[in-house]
């Protein structure tokens, strides 16, 4: 049951939680790579359904779901219905950005006029003009930035992964299930006296997930996440190099690099948590 519930399933979360960012990385650099949307271009209605990219400001936001975006040649509406937004934080310094944040559309209204925005995604002709706007077939995608324009590729590329992929969607949930699935156990062992290990067990289970943060497993645990950093770090050099920007880092060397680093924090942390259950267990046997 540990096994499952602190194991299993937020691995698997996990997993799905890289998945999603590199469709995310895939479709930001497809859409970077279309045709800029200009003032000619927009003007033409042969244009309606296909697919542009726009670079600009945010001008204004009309009726809750319009927003105006403006460069130097023109105004674009870009309809947010349905439409996923993302904001980059600020960078500075030479370590890894921070994860684009999901933002909602109330959101979006708080943020003020200028602020860089890039849109890539399908012009439809609606209210007798053409505008962006996201689709099952092609959705939208909306990025709200700080950063020059030029820089904006690679930092959302080195961006886009979580900076912790154990904790996700599927963590809190599965974790409490354990927890109290244990706690379960625990409670109807109890009144067996012959089961008195099988309790002690179970509760020392319960606490798995707070063990590496306890001493003297500290200690690997900040090991681990040393690791797992630099391998994050790797596979978002990585990322840019399949990508078209190599910086010396070679994709295949540069994947086995991370993966060795990954595995070699999951061993460690685990003999943290290993260490910790021996000293619990240990004193424990010494009180009773």
């Amino acid at each position: 049951m540990v096994v499952i519930w602190y194991g299993i399933v937020p691995i698997t979360g996990a997993l799905f939680s890289r998945y999603k960012w590199k469709r995310f990385r895939e479709k930001f650099y497809n859409l970077y790579q279309a045709q800029s949307l200009d003032y000619r271009q927009y003007r033409n209605p042969e244009n309606d359904g296909k697919i542009f990219k726009f670079n600009g400001g945010i001008e204004s936001l009309t009726d809750g779901k319009i927003l105006w975006v403006k460069d130097d040649n023109c105004t674009i509406p870009v309809s947010l219905e349905k439409t996923q937004c993302w904001l980059l934080p600020m960078h500075e310094g030479t370590t890894l950005p921070e994860p684009p944040q999901l933002i909602k559309w109330n959101r979006v209204s708080t943020l003020t006029e200028g602020v860089k925005v890039f849109i890539g995604g399908e012009i439809k002709a609606e209210d007798n003009r053409l505008n962006f706007i996201s689709s099952k077939e092609n959705p939208l995608i909306v990025i709200f930035y700080n950063c020059p324009e030029n820089e904006l590729l690679e930092l959302l590329i080195l961006a886009s992964r979580t900076r912790n992929d154990y904790w996700n969607t599927f963590t809190p949930v599965s974790l409490l299930i354990g927890a109290f699935s244990l706690i379960y156990i625990a409670a109807s062992l109890l009144p067996r006296p012959a089961f008195r290990h099988h309790v002690i067990a179970a509760m020392v289970a319960v606490f798995t997930p707070i063990l590496p943060v306890i001493p003297p497993g500290l200690l690997f645990s900040a090991a681990h996440r040393r690791l797992t950093w630099y391998a994050r770090k790797l596979r978002a050099y990585r990322d840019l190099a399949l990508f078209g920007n190599h910086l010396g880092y070679p994709v295949k060397t540069t994947s086995i690099k991370a993966y060795v680093l990954e595995v070699a924090a999951w061993i460690i942390l685990t003999a943290g948590v290993i260490v910790n259950i021996f000293f619990i267990l240990l004193i424990i046997s010494l009180l009773g």
